[in-house]
């Protein structure tokens, strides 16, 4: 379509204008998903941050953020292997990750899932003014 490429891959449109080569767009796609992902873990951290400040007075975000990372992986590998279990496995990886929450800060269960609930909201909040930055997840926080 009007491209002609040389052996290494670099292409010139019409006149002889130099393209990008092809490679460069994978690049660029991976950088973007790793921007993207650092993003939504550092809201997903912050949402985290809060809850637990608010809940059990801990002030410490690299924890937070580490929990964020902790609960998606714990999140994503319990949906993985057990959503197809019907009703209950669903509400799996929200026990999942409310553990998670539970075990990093050592709250109870009833503390646990009230850090889950408002790490939830504040969430929520954050990422009702990031899609004008393109940010529209927060990675660790469930349901956002």
């Amino acid at each position: 379509m009007g491209f002609e490429a040389t052996s290494d891959g670099t292409r010139y449109g019409r006149g002889g204008i130099l393209k990008w080569p092809a490679t460069n767009r994978v690049d660029m796609s991976v950088i973007g998903s790793l921007v993207t992902f650092v993003v939504g873990l550092l809201v997903g951290g912050l949402a985290i941050f809060i809850a637990a400040s608010v809940v059990t007075d801990t002030q410490d975000y690299g924890h937070a953020v580490f929990t964020a990372l902790v609960g998606a992986i714990v999140w994503g590998l319990s949906e993985l292997f057990l959503s197809w279990i019907p009703l209950i496995g669903e509400f799996i990886p929200l026990i999942a990750w409310v553990w998670v929450i539970r075990w990093r800060y050592g709250a109870s269960w009833v503390h646990a899932g009230i850090i889950g609930f408002i790490a939830w909201g504040s969430a929520i909040l954050v990422l009702t003014v990031l899609p004008f930055a393109g940010v529209t997840d927060a990675v660790g926080v469930p349901f956002t």
